[in-house]
């Protein structure tokens, strides 16, 4: 059996490839191959999710090119024989099993598969065709079912089987929105092993929405042809000698940025090993980041609506959900593009071309000064390389979006955009809890959390995390009532460390090295500056606030720790709660001068209005990583002017 943890042998796989590179089609292929092999898997077992086997940190630091690696995949299975889950790894450089653990009480994700294989037997099924013949529904083909992840809310069955709610839609026509038409009043409970419905939860029939065209489509075939603007030219993004930026493989490198390039089906898009180049040295600044959970909880009491709180990379899979790209329409300018893959249910290989968008755009002007007593100008430009990708989960589309700076800013985005998961109402009622859309039709009230893990290493593995209040000078200090300073704090343990953003005191979080430091002699650091957030409006007895505890606090910075992946727990999916950052920050651990990770959690606050409909403009919510005393001077001075302006 290989041991993963230990350093490779001469039997390892020695090439070019580095051990954070994603793993190619071939090496996925492998890892089913292997699994499939072994007879612990069962005849109805399935494929969860194939990712990256993430070797040991303290190995990949010390890699230099041609050192042997070994090659390995973590593989989920599902055996719906007995419901149980089994975690694998596989080693793709010498086809073996490394581990085979079996997991009892737990609900690896819904998988692509199950998606289609539900609808298509939920329609077929006669009490479903019953159901909607009820409300003068009888073209199944017109019948759409977004299956949702059902959550826990002591049911017997949710800890029992593995079910998706189903909320019903049905197209006007072949084509059109399904969310301009929902059936409210009556949802379906499905056992995805049996492929079955459990029961259909038929509380009223509502009236189906009925709204024209013109306002409800979004497609551009069923839009009025007289709908279009006419007055937009052309912009034209133009690099005659090509982007700035190199790709080699996974490699990324931008002016003075290093990073590689990672994928997993939960995440999506990761950024590793980030660095920045100044002068001779090469110095650390991010050793993983991505996007680690997505929750969305719905803040309507209706029978329908009220079980509606999804986590769209635990319960879903935002890698697996992956947009296309397509050239000049999601990115747009000189573009260079990573495909992407994953293995769906029966262990096929899907690949997702394009999948990862890179560009650089111009971001406005860097810094300028005018000096008017020697009518001396200079100015410069800032530009910002852009890595991106875009998933589709249900109704709703996100873009992640990385930014890296000239001046060593780093920003992550999530632009929400879509359509509403809407709901019905009856011929003259309304609602408290969303905003009506038309006559029968609403949006409800939502929020959107978004938690990322940010694996720090500014200057090294060294860090601490200090936050910055800005604080009125006490009356003795402050003769002129004008003064003002810094308050620092040191966050030394994970209690400590549970942290909320305060706008009044202008909070921000310092990640400082406890090894370097700049000019002056303090620490050189990067601070954690907080965009739009919220926080959840459920109540602490909720079954969302025991599953999603994370969304409770902004910050969370916890040791590193390689099986500390995920903030809601490694299996969400119809979960009672408690795992995750709560169960870990529990020991209150020591995150001082350490090894640690930071977890930033952001709220989006989502009450509908009428300009969402049909398809919401985009929403931007993100943070930004400044340099704060990284930097002896500002990293930009040595930019030249620019050549032309057009």
């Amino acid at each position: 059996m290989t041991d993963l943890a230990a350093p490779p042998t001469s039997t390892s796989q020695a090439s070019s490839v580095h051990p954070l590179d994603r793993l190619t089609v071939a090496e996925t292929q492998a890892a089913v191959e292997i699994v499939r092999a072994d007879e612990r898997f069962g005849s109805r077992a399935r494929f969860a999710s194939i990712d990256l086997h993430l070797p040991e940190k303290a190995l990949v630091l010390a890699y230099t090119a041609g050192d042997a690696i070994v090659r390995a995949a973590d593989v989920v299975v599902l055996d719906r024989s007995d419901g149980s889950t089994h975690e694998i790894v596989a080693v793709v450089s010498d086809g073996t099993v490394a581990q085979w653990n079996r997991i009892e009480g737990v609900q690896p994700s819904i998988t692509v598969n199950e998606f289609v294989e539900s609808e298509t037997a939920m329609k077929s099924d006669p009490d479903f065709q019953a159901a909607m013949a009820k409300r003068g529904i009888t073209d199944m083909s017109l019948v759409t079912i977004d299956p949702w992840s059902a959550g826990n809310y002591g049911d017997p069955i949710e800890s029992s089987h593995r079910i998706v709610r189903g909320l019903v839609f049905v197209r006007g026509t072949a084509g059109g929105n399904q969310y301009a038409r929902p059936i409210d009043g009556m949802l379906v409970v499905f056992d995805l092993n049996a492929m079955k419905i459990v029961r259909i939860e038929d509380e009223r029939v509502l009236p189906v929405p009925d709204e024209p065209a013109e306002s409800a489509e979004w497609s551009r075939h069923l839009m009025p042809s007289d709908r279009e603007r006419s007055d937009i030219k052309p912009l034209d993004i133009v690099q005659l000698d090509g982007p700035s930026f190199e790709v080699n493989g996974d490699r990324l490198s931008w002016q003075k940025w290093d990073m590689r390039i990672g994928w997993s089906s939960r995440e999506g898009l990761v950024i590793n090993t980030l660095s920045y180049t100044d002068g001779d040295q090469v110095r650390p600044v991010l050793y993983r980041a991505s996007l680690a959970e997505m929750t969305v909880p719905y803040g309507d009491p209706s029978a329908t609506q009220a079980r509606k709180n999804a986590f769209d990379a635990g319960e879903y899979g935002m890698g697996m959900l992956a947009n296309s790209l397509t050239l000049g329409c999601d990115c747009l300018g000189e573009i260079h593009y990573l495909d992407a893959h994953f293995c769906d249910a029966e262990g096929t290989v899907v690949e997702i071309p394009q999948a990862i968008c890179i560009h650089e755009e111009d971001f406005g002007i860097s810094w300028k000064h005018s000096d008017f007593r020697t009518d001396q100008t200079e100015v410069r430009r800032l530009r910002r390389l852009v890595v991106s990708f875009i998933c589709t989960v249900g109704n709703y589309e996100y873009g992640v979006y990385w930014y890296f700076y000239q001046d060593g800013r780093v920003e992550s985005e999530i632009k929400l955009t879509g359509i509403l998961s809407t709901g019905a109402l009856d011929t003259g009622e309304t609602t408290n809890y969303g905003t009506k859309l038309g006559d029968h039709l609403y949006g409800p009230n939502h929020q959107h959390f978004f938690c990322m893990r940010l694996d720090m290493t500014v200057d090294g593995l060294a860090n601490s995390v200090v936050e910055v209040d800005t604080v009125q000078a006490p009356p003795d200090e402050n003769p002129y009532g004008n003064a003002f300073r810094g308050q620092t704090t040191v966050l030394a343990t994970e209690q400590q460390a549970q942290r909320r953003i305060d706008p009044m005191a202008a909070r921000y979080w310092k990640v400082i090295s406890n090894e370097a430091t700049n000019k002056m002699g303090t620490p050189t650091g990067y601070k954690l500056i907080a965009g739009e957030n919220c926080l959840p409006f459920a109540t602490e007895e909720s079954s969302i606030r025991a599953r999603a505890g994370y969304m409770w606090n902004h910050l969370w910075v916890t040791p590193y720790a390689a099986d500390e992946r995920w903030p809601a727990g490694a299996y969400p999916n119809q979960s009672v709660g408690g795992e995750g950052l709560p169960a870990w920050t529990a020991a209150d651990r020591d995150v001082e001068n350490t090894d640690l990770v930071v977890w930033y959690t952001m709220g989006h606050n989502h009450l509908p209005s009428l300009e969402d409909w049909p398809v919401m403009p985009v929403a931007c919510i993100g943070f930004t990583l400044k340099p704060s005393g990284f930097f002896d001077h500002s990293p930009v001075m040595d930019l030249p002017p620019s050549s032309t302006c057009h």
